[in-house]
């Protein structure tokens, strides 16, 4: 069995059980401020990107400043995103913060890249991430991540539909919102050029990041 390659980006959730049966028919109402201020943090983080972008062209890395806001802005979507409709999985309200927030239980990180290829900075974020796009797109039904749409929209209404019905979550709804989820920021780092490590084409499902394990493998080994 082929062991997954470790990946500079982690996303996972836990499951925040118990979750209310009736609480995310107004989540919607809820997240309000979260999507008011995310609306700003995107439009710094796609402007803060081009600045990236020259900066890798002629020096090869990544300014170590922006690198950290924009991670920032991906963890913060994610958290948003996992209590609402891009997963439903916990009734905690997500806190207005770019840090890592080790106690919530959706987490995203992503490992700062040393040299970057200046020549791949010229057609990654369009042209090799193209065949990404209709995958994601496909995920999120016009890529609307904060307030879910497409597959992962859908099935994160089943789950609430099922809470409702049963108050219990479906676990396989579950690992598999988590890795539709992983795909999307996997290919959100890669186009905001914060990697050059291709994205697989790899529904990796559940809530732990499965790469966490190839990595502590090659770490026992050294």
């Amino acid at each position: 069995m082929a062991v997954p390659v470790p990946s500079p980006v982690r996303v996972e959730a836990r499951l925040d059980l118990p979750l209310s049966r009736w609480l995310w028919l107004v989540k919607w109402v809820l997240v309000i401020p979260h999507w008011i201020v995310l609306c700003f943090l995107w439009v710094a983080f796609i402007l803060l990107s081009v600045v990236a972008f020259f900066a890798i062209l002629f020096t090869g890395r990544y300014p170590h400043g922006i690198f950290d806001f924009n991670v920032g802005v991906l963890r913060w979507s994610w958290r948003v995103s996992y209590y609402a409709y891009g997963g439903l999985g916990t009734d905690r309200y997500p806190p207005f913060s770019l840090g890592e927030e080790p106690d919530y239980p959706a987490r995203l990180d992503i490992a700062y890249p040393g040299e970057l290829s200046r020549g791949l900075v010229l057609v990654k974020w369009w042209l090799l991430a193209l065949p990404h796009y209709l995958v994601v797109g496909f995920f999120l039904g016009g890529f609307r991540e904060i307030w879910g749409g497409g597959l992962i929209g859908l099935l994160a209404l089943y789950a609430g539909v099922a809470l409702a019905a049963t108050t219990r979550y479906p676990t396989g709804i579950f690992d598999l919102l988590v890795g539709m989820n992983r795909w999307v920021f996997r290919v959100a780092a890669y186009a905001a050029l914060m990697t050059d490590e291709y994205p697989p084409f790899r529904l990796d499902q559940g809530g732990r990041d499965p790469t966490d394990g190839a990595l502590s493998g090659q770490q026992a080994e050294r």
